[in-house]
């Protein structure tokens, strides 16, 4: 079942799932934990302030929610933080899915509702950003 988290319990839901698949030892490792394979994708819109490229940006992603192997997702825009040299808030979405495993994310980057993602929305955007994740 997916769920959306939100900014302010992601947080806590990454403790609670590090601290349940741990045996108790501090350096134990959780690679036997769901979720192991995060996709975070941060997309710079090409007209940040326009109300209806942000909506149609969003009506995109709840498309890309629907392709079964996502697990949990994220979609945040950068947090009102104190700006510092190491933080990066320039884009405009955050974009954080996670998958059982990396075949679950090759399956998802096949999808044809990810095609048509790219395909429909990609004029939205000038720059796109991914970093992915496996658990060690």
């Amino acid at each position: 079942m997916k769920k959306l988290i939100t900014y302010p319990t992601m947080i806590i839901i990454a403790i609670m799932a590090f601290s349940s698949c741990q045996t108790g030892q501090p350096t134990q490792s959780v690679a036997n934990c769901d979720l192991l394979f995060s996709h975070h994708v941060f997309f710079w819109l090409n007209d940040p302030d326009n109300p209806e490229d942000r909506a149609a940006f969003e009506r995109g992603v709840a498309e890309l929610l629907t392709i079964p192997e996502i697990r949990a997702y994220h979609l945040g825009v950068p947090a009102p933080v104190e700006e510092r040299p190491v933080v990066e808030a320039s884009y405009t979405y955050s974009y954080l899915v996670f998958f059982d495993d990396i075949e679950g994310h090759d399956i998802y980057q096949d999808h044809p509702i990810h095609s048509k993602f790219v395909e429909e929305y990609s004029y939205l955007w000038d720059r796109v950003v991914v970093y992915d994740s496996v658990m060690d």
